[in-house]
């Protein structure tokens, strides 16, 4: 607790002090001297407001946000200690006659205590004029109630004056009405703190007692007060002004709600049946004043709601337009779109997007820029009929809304957009030519609400963009970030956490001897719904989701084990591993793959690591540095895809390089493309003169792998030879390869024979 807040806390226990210290000497003193008593009580009273008042201006220093409600609450508790300064300041109170002439200033102080709870609220009027007449609403609808409920029969038994009995018994009901007033307002949401409400509550229903108290001492006419009158009123101010000073919580959970006009309607309602039934003599033109001012404040309130609705409904058509095209903005767009879906109507989605439009920025200015944006608005809205809704989301991104999913009438309409957005823009003397990509999509039936339309055919616009196809349907295949893909990446997420990822693996085999010498680790999935996923499904989502360096690391990790199981088996094979350029170049794979190799014991040689040409196309010296790194642990480094590429020679003579991978295209075109035979056999040729082994995948039938021996190739790998395998499978296959190789070389040396 602050210094500050520490000291608003003990103001408030000096002023319960003062006041239970106060009353109690001037009960000791009452008896014996009277003159005493009523010293004593002045006193304490002085003391008491002195107390309460510092501390509601202690607090509304603090207190930044809540200081006008607080002021207005401190001028109330003014009137009121105004008030009962008045009124001990007659010679002799007990025979005033009752109302005094103070009396104005207790029925001012209740008018402020009503503006102070308006004013405290999480939903506070718009104005200061609001506040004061709906509180002048609520006390004065309370003075119709009172008079026309109360005051009549109670006027008749007591005998009394209309005029004074109706003030009199207006006090405990605008107590009541006050907290009820706090009550509503905790029901609404409008007033936080139970702790603050109860107190608030207890306090109004303190006063009402000790209001309708003097009412029932009021039989005489004149004034009768008691001690314990006197300390229930002070009870009630404590509580009140204790409430008030209680810090707010810092957030909330709950929205308000906002507070109809109940109150106003009700109180109004009072005023025109007092108008209306009031009586002819006696306390009936008493009520007329009260009632008037009711309707004058409810008339004034509703003026300024009215007014206050036109200018919200003003906002709000302000809210929903582009400021530079005056056509309708995203938030309209959103509007209608979600208005439409809650309807069985045809619905379909153009998202616009200019090429070029930053260039055009970026040379001629953004003034030129607005001009482009709003003549290609213009355009659009001449060429489109009415009933189509053309929107600017934003920058240079447009939306049109068509209500009918033909889809050739759709790419007849978005080729419609393009030519006239295509047709040259005279802008600063200087003649531009623009041109969009445009995406479409219709309502599906999954629609959860316009974001989906919208999203949609942002993907449509992205692949349109990409592939320059001006305008392209949505097509969930091409769509990278549907919900089907973003689960399969947080599928992937835990799968690689629970061990779902496995390694086939598919041989290598030596072209001169026919024996196996390598093996390539090929990943797979074993998804729990979906079954063996191949890496083409779900590395895509790996790259979108960033999982691809986990995913690396588990594959190297499982590699690496299983190598040093076969070589407990007595295998000697190498393993073949592909390496992304980002995780190669990441600096967090290959450690960790390193230590990996040295806690199994197996031979670093035997593991291989294999690169595509990009690799060194983004940063070529940081590449050779690992890639010298690599060859400095003792792996091999072989180039992937090999033709594919960039395929540099100066790497191939600088770089440690082991092995090279023809990539499957030219090994696929080699018996029937005669440029293909000639690469690969001069690729060939140039490997074996760098002292680099040659390896061919991608070999499907014996012909070719037959050709490929004839031109030197050192290894094959293809489906002619095996088929990737499960780890559990690579042992039985290579003991059944080697009893058919032996035989094969078994044959070969009875025929040299």
């Amino acid at each position: 607790m602050s210094l500050g807040h520490g000291t608003v806390r003990g103001l408030g226990i000096s002023a319960w002090l003062i006041m239970i210290l106060g009353l109690g000497f001037e009960l000791r003193v009452a008896g014996t001297s009277p003159q005493a008593a009523e010293s004593v009580l002045m006193g304490t009273l002085a003391l008491f407001f002195v107390a309460i008042l510092c501390r509601l201006a202690l607090a509304m220093k603090l207190a930044n946000g809540r200081r006008r409600p607080l002021f207005v609450l401190m001028v109330s508790v003014i009137f009121w200690a105004a008030g009962s300064v008045v009124l001990g300041a007659s010679t002799q109170p007990d025979i005033t006659t009752f109302p005094a002439p103070g009396e104005w200033l207790f029925l001012v102080s209740y008018v402020g205590m009503a503006g102070y709870l308006i004013l405290d609220t999480a939903r506070r009027p718009s104005t200061a004029l609001a506040t004061w007449l709906e509180a002048v609403v609520v006390c004065g609808g309370t003075a119709c109630l009172s008079g026309a409920l109360l005051v009549t029969p109670v006027a008749s038994a007591f005998g009394q004056d209309g005029l004074a009995l109706l003030l009199a018994l207006l006090y405990p009901l605008i107590d009541l009405a006050l907290a009820l007033l706090v009550v509503g307002q905790v029901a609404l949401r409008a007033r936080g703190g139970v702790r603050q409400a109860g107190a608030l509550i207890v306090g109004f229903l303190v006063f009402a007692w000790s209001d309708t108290t003097f009412v029932a001492n009021l039989s005489s006419g004149t004034y009768s007060f008691s001690v314990i009158n006197d300390l229930a009123y002070g009870v009630a101010f404590a509580l009140i002004v204790g409430a008030a000073v209680r810090p707010r919580p810092v957030a909330t959970n709950k929205l308000p709600r906002r507070p109809g006009p109940t109150v106003m309607v009700c109180a109004a309602a009072t005023a025109i049946l007092v108008l209306t039934l009031r009586p002819d003599d006696g306390l009936g033109p008493y009520l007329v004043v009260p009632a008037v001012v009711t309707l004058l404040a409810a008339g004034g309130r509703l003026v300024l709601a009215l007014r206050e609705a036109n200018g919200a409904a003003e906002a709000f058509a302000l809210s929903q337009t582009d400021d530079l095209t005056l056509l309708p903005n995203r938030r309209a767009v959103l509007a209608r779109l979600d208005d439409t879906l809650a309807m069985p109507r045809p619905l379909a989605l153009m998202m616009l997007d200019l090429d070029g439009f930053k260039d055009v920025n970026d040379t001629l200015g953004h003034a030129a820029g607005d001009t482009v944006l709003q003549l290609v608005a213009h355009r659009m809205r001449e060429v489109l009929s009415p009933e189509i809704v053309v929107a600017r989301l934003g920058g240079d991104e447009f939306a049109v809304i068509v209500f009918d999913e033909d889809e050739l009438m759709l790419m007849e309409t978005a080729q419609q957009i393009l030519d006239t957005v295509r047709q040259p823009l005279l802008i600063d003397g200087i003649e531009l030519a623009t041109n969009a990509s445009i995406g479409i999509t219709l309502r599906s039936s999954s629609d959860g609400g316009s974001t989906d339309l919208l999203r949609r055919a942002d993907v449509a616009m992205y692949q349109s963009k990409l592939t320059r196809s001006g305008a392209l349907l949505y097509d969930a295949h091409r769509d990278d970030f549907s919900r089907q893909k973003l689960k399969l990446a947080e599928d992937l997420r835990k799968g690689i956490l629970d061990g779902q990822l496995v390694l086939w693996y598919q041989p290598q085999i030596d072209a001169a001897t026919q024996r196996l010498c390598g093996l390539e680790a090929l990943i797979r999935w074993q998804h729990p719904e979906q079954g063996l996923l191949s890496p083409a499904v779900f590395l895509p989502a790996a790259r979108r989701a960033g999982l691809m360096l986990q995913l690396s690391e588990a594959v190297g990790r499982m590699a690496v084990n299983d190598l040093a199981r076969w070589n407990k088996s007595g295998l000697d094979v190498r393993v073949a591993l592909n390496c992304a350029p980002p995780e190669l170049l990441s600096g967090m794979f290959l450690p960790r793959l390193f230590e990996a190799v040295k806690r199994s014991g197996v031979s670093p040689e035997s593991l291989v690591i294999e690169v595509t040409e990009d690799s060194f196309l983004a940063d070529p010296e940081r590449a050779r540095a690992i890639l010298n790194d690599i060859r400095q642990h003792g792996l091999q480094v072989a180039i992937d895809d090999y033709g594919t590429g960039f395929s540099s020679l100066s790497y191939l003579r600088d770089l440690p390089v082991h092995e090279l991978k023809m990539d499957r295209s030219f090994i696929a075109a080699l018996r029937t493309d005669p440029r293909s035979r000639m690469i690969v056999s001069s690729t060939f040729q140039m490997a074996h003169a760098l002292g680099l082994r040659m390896v061919a995948e991608g070999v499907e039938d014996a012909a070719t792998a037959a050709d490929l021996v004839a031109m030197g190739v050192d290894v094959l790998q293809g489906y002619h030879l095996a088929r990737p395998m499960p780890a559990n499978e690579v042992e039985p296959w290579i003991h059944e390869w080697q009893s058919f190789a032996n035989g094969v070389h078994s044959m070969r040396s009875d025929g040299n024979g």
